[in-house]
């Protein structure tokens, strides 16, 4: 029975059962569960819901397995019934061998709370296997001088059931020479045992034949049979004697093949034939003769198969010594094997799951088991991971270690783990296991669009295309799948003046911009909004940017000349004294460009005069000068083109044509005659000049008088938002924003001509203010135009030294 225990240690491994959960060990007690042998795969073994008092419904909720402790799963759960039930046909003699009874180890663990219930499986045996002698004859020598009574052991026969089914009895063929008898061994176990009844004659029968039959307990009972050859034997009176009865050695598992184990020795007294020894192993089991040898003239054991500790520790062996004249002796080789460190550890992963998602609390990731073939030292482990990684392993019941997360995880930062678990024995060399897990981390929309600049600054020059590109934006989300696919929007301006709808749109997909219709420089500079990035997660994330469009300015705006108008009924004619020293002041041309920067940078020069070297235009601010001293013989009047020219590119440009009359004195002003009769308009009477001037002063006393109260109105009409030459103080557009310089003046606002009147007799302007922002050809704003000529005509004409009669005679002319 020992030797069958130490043969089959693998047959004993334990099964374990699984269940996943919290952590805690139910119940230090076995369940006792049993089923026969060969049953149909699918028996029933127990309700275990029944068992543990609880639903079925809990034992799925709580996932409850079985396992096997070397994955062999011979018994299933059926979780619609809570029925554990035979996985396979159970072999009694597969799983234990000769060890009785029979037991099958397995537990029961449950999740959520984790618990564990220990249990064992009988397997009942049944009789299917018939007794079986070794070998088919057996030989005996005995001395015809044998003794009666003398007894001879038989090699018993071989059956692989137990208990009952085991071999019960041995009978022998009737004869006249032995019966035989039944003697137990130590094992427990019975042999057969050959008695002599009468002595034997070797003159007279040398040899018997007698059949040996073994019978087993089971019902029907089966039985074996093998003949028994009986060899008489002339007188050999010592029989071999070993030195030892019994020799224990030890070698090593990892012993190499032909290695030596062990040498017996057995001497004979007798000489000759009678003294030659031969050795042989005596009831020897199928193991001993795979694995050891022994030569049968030296008493050498040798080694034919290597020895592995984890299957069987020690080995007894019966060894048989023989003489020549058929006596025998029997000794004991116990070997003991010694473990070496020649198993890696092992790892069983028993749940595990690959997929986490990000920002997730403490989760369990697997659960799995340790184990070592080896024994002592060499069967100790330690388990660990990788440093700096954000999980750690928690050691459990059973060798069971969990794998776990140790913080939340971001996917953005590490989207992949590959996890080395090592597993290593305290063994001399010490071995290790390493199984990877990779970890994938599952994306959580936990990052919302962040664009790539806090503003964007936009160029557009005016006078565009319609649904031109003007620009794009950009964002980007750090999350992946649906969760990065970014939505551009328009956001709703605040400003409601500003109509972004017809401005601007932007596709959805890329964030691309386009100007929806052409820009005016003049009439918008710049203009601001918001744009939104919207991922497509759930729940949605968005962030916005600044979006700032700068029209640029192109020259398309030609100088306007604001003095001298060239829009009057009668032209404008300038009076100078013949006495007016050289750079003497005439007039001043006033213009401005409604573009900006350098479009709008004005440049004044003569274009045509009609005294070319008398009058001379300074460049950069429009004043018309004289060039000389004027003399008698200068003509009385003077046309002079004047050509205002901006600085764009191509350069734009306006003229105005300025009327010069030289007038001796304002008390007698020179009055030139028609061209058609100088010599007659000088031989005129007095008579006529003075009805012609009375004429006049009427006419303009009449007009002045108009001309003031239509300045008293128009000032009336300013007076709450204007002052003399200052700006008005009123609310521009909030989305007007000049970036790049306004110009000299924009066609949407009106200026105020503002002159200056010192004791010299000149007068020039000083600047211009914008006063509204429209100027149109008619109705209030012709009104506007006309209270611009009329300061004109009272701050720069009039407050001129010249005579009122001069005044008379220009407006005449």
């Amino acid at each position: 029975m020992e030797t069958r225990r130490l043969c089959f240690p693998r047959q004993r491994q334990v099964l374990l059962l699984f269940l996943f959960g919290g952590v805690s060990l139910a119940a230090n007690r076995f369940r006792h569960y049993s089923v026969t042998e060969e049953t149909e795969r699918g028996s029933f073994v127990v309700n275990l819901a029944k068992e543990l008092g609880i639903g079925v419904e809990e034992l799925a909720t709580r996932r409850t397995r079985v396992v096997s402790d070397d994955n062999k799963q011979h018994l299933l759960l059926d979780s619609h019934t809570g029925n554990v039930l035979t996985n396979e046909k159970l072999d009694r003699e597969k799983l234990c061998g000769s060890i009785e009874p029979c037991m099958l180890y397995f537990q029961i663990l449950m999740d959520n709370p984790f618990q564990i219930y220990r249990a064992e499986l009988k397997i009942r045996d049944i009789n299917d296997h018939s007794p079986v002698f070794r070998e088919k004859e057996m030989v005996l020598k005995i001395l015809e001088n044998t003794a009666e009574g003398a007894t001879f052991r038989l090699e018993r026969a071989q059956d692989s059931d137990r208990g009952l089914n085991g071999i019960q009895n041995y009978t022998i063929e009737p004869n006249s020479f032995f019966h035989i008898t039944i003697s137990d061994s130590d094992e427990g176990t019975i042999y057969p045992e050959l008695v002599l009844d009468k002595a034997l004659d070797w003159e007279k029968q040398p040899e018997l034949n007698l059949t040996l039959t073994a019978l087993d307990g089971g019902s029907p009972p089966r039985s074996g049979i093998t003949t028994i050859r009986i060899l008489v034997l002339d007188v050999n009176d010592n029989a071999p004697k070993f030195s030892q009865l019994i020799y224990e050695t030890q070698a090593p598992e990892n012993s190499p093949l032909g290695s030596l184990v062990v040498k017996v020795s057995a001497e004979d007294a007798d000489s000759g034939v009678n003294a030659e020894v031969t050795y042989s192993f005596f009831d020897a089991d199928e193991d001993i003769q795979t694995i050891f040898q022994i030569n049968p003239f030296s008493g050498e054991i040798i080694l034919k198969a290597l020895l592995d500790y984890e299957l069987v520790k020690s080995h007894k062996i019966n060894v048989q010594a023989i003489d020549g004249g058929g006596l025998s002796a029997r000794c004991m080789v116990l070997v003991q094997v010694l473990d070496t460190n020649d198993n890696p550890p092992e790892l069983i992963i028993s749940s595990l799951s690959n997929y986490i998602d990000e920002n997730s609390p403490e989760t369990v990731l697997a659960v799995f088991r340790a184990k070592d073939r080896d024994s002592g030292e060499n069967g100790k482990t330690v388990c660990y991971i990788q440093d700096n990684l954000p999980f750690r392993l928690k050691p459990s019941v059973e060798n069971f270690y969990i794998l776990m997360t140790e913080e939340a995880l971001d996917r953005e930062s590490r989207a992949e783990y590959n996890i080395t678990i090592t597993v290593t024995d305290l063994g001399t060399p010490r071995l290790k296991t390493e199984h990877s897990i990779i970890i994938l981390v599952s994306d959580v929309n936990d990052n919302a669009p962040a664009f790539t600049q806090v503003s964007y600054t936009l160029l557009v020059r005016e006078n565009n295309q319609p649904a031109m590109h003007i620009g794009s934006v950009s964002a980007t989300d750090r999350d992946s799948g649906t969760n990065a696919q970014i939505t551009y929007s328009l956001l709703t301006n605040q400003d409601q003046h500003l109509p972004l709808a017809s401005l601007v749109s932007i596709n959805a997909n890329n964030g691309q911009l386009f100007a929806l219709r052409a820009l005016d420089f003049e009439a918008l500079q710049a203009f601001e909004f918001h744009v939104g990035a919207t991922d497509q997660g759930s729940p949605a994330l968005s962030s916005q940017a600044l979006v700032r469009v700068v029209v640029l300015d192109d020259n398309d705006n030609s100088p306007f000349v604001l003095y001298p108008m060239q829009n009057a009924s009668a032209p404008c004619t300038e009076l100078v004294p013949r006495a007016a020293e050289q750079g003497y002041l005439v007039t001043k041309v006033v213009a401005v460009d409604g573009d900006s920067g350098q479009n709008a940078w004005l440049s004044y020069q003569l274009l045509k005069a009609t005294e070319p070297g008398l009058f001379g235009v300074w460049a950069h601010n429009g004043e018309v000068r004289t060039s000389r001293l004027l003399s008698e013989r200068d003509a009385a009047r003077h046309r002079l083109v004047v050509l205002v020219k901006d600085n764009g590119e191509p350069p734009l440009s306006a003229s105005v044509t300025l009327h010069v009359l030289l007038v001796d004195g304002f008390s007698q002003p020179y009055l030139p005659l028609p061209e058609v009769a100088p010599e007659r308009a000088q031989g005129d009477s007095l008579t006529v000049y003075l009805v012609i001037a009375l004429a006049s002063v009427s006419s303009l006393f009449l007009f002045s008088v108009l001309v003031f109260v239509a300045v008293r109105v128009c000032r009336r009409r300013r007076a709450a938002s204007l002052e003399v030459c200052s700006v008005p103080e009123g609310h521009f557009p909030g989305h007007l924003v000049d970036v790049s310089g306004t110009g000299t003046l924009s066609q949407s606002y009106q200026y105020k001509v503002c002159l200056t009147g010192d004791s010299s007799g000149t007068s020039e302007f000083k600047f211009l203010k914008p006063i509204y922002p429209n100027i149109h050809s008619n109705g209030p704003d012709f009104q506007q135009h006309f209270c611009l000529y009329c300061d004109v005509l009272l701050k720069f004409i009039i407050p001129n030294k010249f005579s009122f009669l001069s005044v008379i005679m220009q407006y005449n002319n």
